[in-house]
């Protein structure tokens, strides 16, 4: 499994995470009962299908290998494995954290992913 797995999350949301030191979820994970994360191939995808036209979005990568045991690789769209998190995620997984602005098309424009 992919070492990088990324979150994409609204600005104000995350600033609310680094504060308390743990990201929780946002409403869709906390109503699904873990955090949601996507792949560097699915990432796109997700911002398109989940994310379209929102503005003041961030992309956090995180290394998914301190995340153990509560990181999942479960079947969601179409039948690709996507990275679920089972609980909180600590601030010392994340490697970065970059903006995702609106292009001139109202598609995000993806940061360098690395």
């Amino acid at each position: 499994m992919p070492k990088l797995i990324y979150k994409i999350v609204p600005q104000e949301l995350w600033r609310t995470a680094e504060s308390r030191g743990a990201f929780e979820g946002a409403a869709i994970d906390l109503q699904d009962g873990f955090i949601h994360f996507s792949t560097a191939d699915q990432v796109a995808d997700t911002a398109a299908l989940h994310f379209s036209g929102q503005s003041d979005l961030l992309l956090v990568a995180v290394d998914g290998a301190t995340l153990g045991d509560a990181l999942r690789y479960e079947q969601s769209r179409g039948s690709d494995l996507f990275p679920h998190l089972y609980g909180l995620m600590p601030m010392e997984c994340v490697l970065w954290v970059k903006p995702m602005p609106l292009g001139d098309n109202n598609k995000h424009i993806l940061p360098d992913l690395d």
